[in-house]
């Protein structure tokens, strides 16, 4: 296990906004647009919460165009976020 990179996941994870996103785009990728208008926070704060979650590695960016959707690309995430969920 790389420890270093397992804690900074869950430091990630550690911020309540950042635990709805990643819930959140386990179900639907999607845009800031979308994630502004779902979380009612202020771009930059939306922007912010990405850039961490990406940074562990835990969100990946797809682009369609001009548009950058975010999705869950890490398996070991999406089966923690099951667990934590029951």
């Amino acid at each position: 296990m790389d420890y270093i990179k397992t804690a900074d996941m869950l430091k990630a994870l550690g911020h309540p906004v950042r635990l709805k996103m990643v819930e959140g785009l386990m179900r639907n990728q999607c845009n800031v647009s979308k994630i502004v208008k779902i979380l009612k926070l202020p771009q930059s704060t939306v922007s912010q919460h990405l850039g961490i979650l990406r940074n562990a590695g835990i969100l990946f960016p797809v682009k369609n165009g001009v548009e950058t959707c975010y999705q869950v690309s890490n398996k070991k995430i999406k089966m923690a976020i099951d667990i934590f969920k029951k």
